[in-house]
């Protein structure tokens, strides 16, 4: 069996899919790193709580969740929680760590973003998606994935999401894949200019953009807030 790198398909050497690839490394990543993040959830969690309290929102859906630092959060806070991932690594170890503390209101489904959400329309309050847009994602895939999101979310619903941005000391090194997209590490990021940020807002309200810094880089991200109309 030949084994693919990223470093072919860029050079179109093989036919093989980047984010097939991806999946691959985050399979690997999470099963030999079973608390890469931590168990404390990010600050956009804290921060998409407190934004999703204040309005009334009840059930989430979470894209992108990993092993579910967030996840635990939302649903420890009160929320009904659908995590999903496209890694059943990872998933698998939210469900242990959920069924470990008897959190309630949490449920898991493997869902790969590139295809239309197997999920029916109107049913969420809110979509919650920390970093999952800025993975290697062409961007007509992430066009494609706003508008099922629009589509999931109830009227006056909220899209928060966070996505890595051109003022990133990573964007334009490593390997070039195009559109955006570059890899350092094994792991590829789209990363967004705020013309494409405002793109993906057409038809939409868009509430807030805030600039944050995560990780020790740092990594430099934007935060999204956006609604339904």
């Amino acid at each position: 069996m030949v084994s693919v790198t990223s470093e072919d398909a860029a050079s179109g050497g093989d036919h093989a899919d980047l984010g097939d690839i991806q999946r691959q490394h985050w399979q690997s990543t999470y099963r030999a790193n079973p608390a890469m993040y931590g168990e404390t959830p990010s600050t956009p969690a804290i921060q998409a709580a407190q934004i999703f309290g204040a309005v009334g929102a009840r059930t989430i859906l979470e894209l992108g969740a990993g092993h579910g630092r967030d996840a635990l959060h939302f649903a420890r806070a009160g929320f009904t929680v659908h995590a999903t991932d496209f890694s059943e690594v990872g998933l698998r170890q939210l469900r242990e760590r959920a069924d470990g503390e008897a959190v309630e209101g949490l449920t898991t489904g493997i869902i790969d973003v590139r295809a239309p959400l197997p999920l029916p329309a109107a049913s969420y309050d809110a979509v919650y998606a920390h970093m999952l847009l800025c993975m290697a994602l062409s961007s007509e895939e992430i066009c494609a994935l706003v508008r099922e999101i629009h589509r999931v979310l109830r009227p006056g619903g909220i899209l928060f999401y966070t996505v890595r941005h051109t003022g990133d000391a990573h964007y334009g090194t490593g390997i070039d894949h195009g559109d955006d997209i570059f890899e350092q590490g094994g792991f590829a990021v789209h990363f967004f200019s705020r013309a494409f940020v405002d793109a993906l807002a057409e038809g939409w309200d868009l509430r807030r953009i805030d600039d944050f810094e995560e990780g020790a880089l740092p990594r430099r991200l934007w935060s999204v807030v956006q609604t339904r109309r």
